[in-house]
């Protein structure tokens, strides 16, 4: 698995993260092919070749887990498991209720994600 540092130092890799791309937006584009009319953007899976990365935060596991995600038609690989602070954390489960699943990253956990990567 690629680290935080990993990320940082490939630029071309960087410049690919779709900072927009939620979870519920890359099953609809890579997933559900014949739901593509209501885009966030009008991007469109045109082929094989077209792939999206981008970031989740997972709370299936005993604490909230950033994971960085290349995804295409035909798979989801998780490219990084980068662990949140502490407190961080503790905001972040307070902000979803607890809740189990698998978030967009936005608000401070983008920011300090953003600001890890520069």
């Amino acid at each position: 698995m690629m680290t935080l540092e990993d990320i940082r130092n490939d630029a071309a890799l960087l410049n690919a993260v779709d900072w927009e791309m939620t979870p519920e937006e890359a099953v609809r584009l890579y997933l559900e092919w014949g739901n593509n009319w209501a885009s966030r953007s009008n991007y469109v899976i045109r082929s094989r070749d077209d792939v999206s990365h981008y970031f989740v935060v997972n709370t299936w596991g005993p604490a909230p887990t950033i994971y960085f995600i290349r995804r295409s038609s035909e798979e989801a690989r998780e490219l990084a498991e980068i662990p949140l602070p502490q407190d961080l954390q503790a905001r972040f489960l307070e902000e979803i209720g607890h809740n189990k699943g698998v978030y967009a990253v936005q608000g401070e956990v983008r920011r300090w994600l953003q600001e890890q990567l520069t």
